[in-house]
């Protein structure tokens, strides 16, 4: 229905905020991109309408400069709290016990990048979930899957908003939290540390799609994800190297993407050592997980899906 067609569907535009106008603006460019789409998109419609999605959602997240905000404050506190503690407890020899256990002797910057990684991994984690549960509890799942723009170019936008947010959010926290404890934020070998960053978040969109696909089956996210998220976060090592864990349990932290991401962040910057000496033998760990976690988490999220289209239906919730 156009808007000649129902007056009152839209608010006039001189009543509309410059943020809703562009809202408007890229909602209307999605639907557009949809509408023009005869038979199977093409990589340049997907492309397009995955993009448009992410301008979407980044337009949206700017009206609430309170929620970055908040994103950028948490993992410094998040990291304050152990590090307070190991002073109150150890006092002058903080530094020297820690390191006999990690290698070095900056515990703050240790659990500043931990506390700043686990925000990627927690943005990586539940944006995708939460996108359909949210799309679930409206009523508009439905009809998204209605449009011809397969999901998955829907949750690729989704993925790559979480990316840009978690980027930001993440390195403004560990700089503000360096400057506040007043440690070097670029020591040790920068490159090699952004890009165990990068090839170490690809694998995680893969294990959202896993979580995906249980939104989708059992109709809840919150639970689900927070579980996962305190799960993966004590596996990963965020306030502690993973050697200190018992063996079994240490043998499945191996098992997790942010595990090896976190460690080669942490050795690239502060030399604590890589799980197999080099770091090129870490980062080939980190190459199978890119190649795997994916593929899996593709096949797993398009056969849940397919299930539930065929069992349940999307507008169940």
């Amino acid at each position: 229905m156009n808007n000649e067609e129902n007056p009152k569907s839209q608010t006039p535009k001189s009543q509309m905020t410059k943020y809703e106008i562009r809202i408007t603006e890229y909602a209307s460019r999605i639907t557009h991109h949809t509408s023009l789409m005869t038979g199977k998109p093409t990589f340049s419609q997907n492309f397009s309408a995955a993009v448009a999605e992410t301008r979407l959602r980044l337009i949206n997240i700017s009206r609430y400069p309170g929620q970055l905000a908040m994103e950028i404050i948490i993992p410094i506190i998040f990291a304050s709290m152990p590090m307070l503690l190991g002073r109150a407890t150890a006092g002058d020899n903080a530094s020297a016990n820690f390191a006999a256990n990690t290698g070095t002797t900056n515990y703050v910057a240790f659990l500043l990048i931990g506390s700043n990684v686990f925000t990627l991994v927690s943005n990586a984690f539940w944006h995708i979930a939460n996108w359909l549960r949210f799309e679930q509890e409206t009523g508009t799942l439905e009809s998204i899957y209605l449009t011809p723009t397969p999901s998955i170019v829907i949750a690729s936008g989704v993925a790559f908003y979480s990316i840009m947010r978690g980027l930001i959010s993440a390195s403004l926290a560990y700089l503000l939290g360096c400057l506040i404890f007043q440690v070097n934020p670029l020591q040790g070998d920068v490159l090699l540390a952004l890009l165990f960053i990068f090839f170490g978040l690809l694998p995680l969109y893969g294990m959202a799609m896993l979580f995906g696909a249980l939104v989708l089956k059992v109709k809840e996210s919150n639970a689900l994800i927070n579980l996962m998220q305190w799960v993966v976060s004590f596996l990963m090592g965020i306030f502690y190297p993973v050697a200190v864990l018992p063996p079994l349990v240490r043998f499945v932290a191996y098992l997790f993407p942010p595990t090896w991401m976190i460690n080669g962040v942490r050795s690239s910057l502060l030399g604590v050592g890589f799980f197999f000496g080099q770091w090129y033998l870490d980062m080939a760990v980190l190459w199978a997980f890119m190649l795997a976690a994916p593929l899996f988490g593709y096949w797993v999220f398009t056969r849940v899906e397919s299930n539930v289209k065929r069992n349940e239906g999307m507008g169940e919730f």
